[in-house]
Parts: C-alpha cells; sequence; structure tokens
C-alpha cells in the first residue's frame, strides 16, 4: 500500500467556528462517521487558555470544535454543509444572543484540499441565495486548537440537551 492511499483512509480532522461551541459540539458529535469531537479555542494568540480569558476578547481565539471523521463514511464536503446549515455565516462576531470574536464563524483548514473545498462551498452557499446578506465567515489556516476545560465537553449531551439550532 502507498503512503498516500494509507493517509487518504486513515481519520481526518476538520476545527469549526460557528458560535457557542456546545451547540456546535453537539451538531456534529451526532453525525455518523464522525469518531470524536473536542470543544476548545483556536486560532488564537496565547497557549493553553483559559475559557475567562476567551472570554474577555483579548486573546484572538474563537470557540471551535474539532472533529475527527472517518473520510470513508463521512467527507470533508458533507461537513461543511452541515456547518453552513446549523449557524448564521452572516453575522460578524455573533452568534444569537452569543456576542464576540470567540463566536466568529469560521472554518480552520488543515491542508490545502480542505482550503479549496471550504473556499468552493463558501461561493456555492453565497450563490444560493439562503442568506439574505454577505456571509462573513472566516476561511483560514489551522494554527493552534486548545482543549477547553473539562465541563465543556458534550456539555449539552451530559445535560440530555440536543443542538442549539
Amino acid at each position: 500500500m502507498k503512503m498516500s492511499e494509507k493517509k487518504e483512509k486513515s481519520p481526518q480532522t476538520a476545527v469549526f467556528g460557528a458560535g457557542c461551541f456546545w451547540g456546535v459540539e453537539e451538531t456534529f458529535r451526532r453525525l455518523g462517521g464522525v469518531l470524536s469531537t473536542e470543544a476548545g479555542y483556536a486560532g488564537g494568540a496565547i497557549e493553553n487558555p483559559s475559557y475567562e480569558q476567551v472570554c474577555s476578547g483579548h486573546t484572538g481565539h474563537a470557540e471551535a470544535v474539532r472533529i475527527v471523521f472517518d473520510a470513508e463514511r463521512i467527507n470533508y464536503p458533507e461537513l461543511l454543509s452541515v456547518f453552513w446549515r446549523s449557524h448564521d455565516p452572516t453575522t460578524l462576531n455573533r452568534q444569537g444572543p452569543d456576542v464576540g470574536d470567540q463566536y466568529r464563524s469560521v472554518i480552520f483548514f488543515m491542508t490545502p484540499e480542505q482550503e479549496v473545498l471550504a473556499k468552493k462551498s463558501r461561493e456555492i452557499v453565497e450563490r444560493s441565495g439562503a442568506w439574505p446578506r454577505p456571509i462573513v465567515t472566516e476561511i483560514t489556516r489551522f494554527s493552534n486548537f486548545f482543549r477547553a476545560e473539562e465541563y465543556h465537553q458534550q456539555y449539552l449531551a451530559k445535560r440530555g440537551l440536543g443542538p442549539c439550532h
């Protein structure tokens, strides 16, 4: 087996920010082919921030979810489709009552292929007319992810609640 063939079949990772990570994590956790999810902080300037630091709005982190998925059961474009349907990508630095850059809509791409697919999916959603306002979702290279405190992990599931959307 070639190394590239092995890589394609191994689990892959996606990182999305779409508002409060509680609902985002629960949305993706329920999908067939998703092997694991983690709530955390991505894209910011300091190492291993606390929830309080991120909420201050001074770290540059987004509340995000790291998704490990079996690409043979669910592919990255399918995850992107769920991402676009699960939040309002037209609100800058806010989702519902949550306001601040930590709640921004963002796709952190891990590979050049993910970047191409993310940008293509944004163009398709923009052209679809599904949203009356311009899409403000950032598409940016993955730089870091720090797992959030344990009480944030599967927060809604632990309380018997479903996704927020």
